[in-house]
């Protein structure tokens, strides 16, 4: 399962194939590759980065959350 690499929230909303949502931070995630890109959803709706704000280690996708991924990703 994905988690919000901000407040490491599990139950996250599901936006698309790859695209996530934390409503406690008001962030949106998406899946890339072995990375999680993540970004804050401004007031007219446009996104603006905030993988700066934490290392790749912190964005990398964890071994045990990958074949749950694989999976929503192919509608399974």
């Amino acid at each position: 399962m994905v988690h919000c690499p901000n407040c490491h929230l599990k139950d996250l909303g599901k936006i698309g194939s790859s695209q996530y949502y934390c409503g406690r931070c008001c962030i949106e995630i998406v899946i890339q590759g072995e990375h999680l890109a993540v970004f804050q959803v401004e007031e007219d709706g446009s996104l603006s980065s905030l993988d700066d704000l934490f290392s790749n280690e912190e964005r990398r996708i964890k071994m045990e959350e990958r074949p749950q991924l694989i999976q929503k990703a192919s509608g399974r």
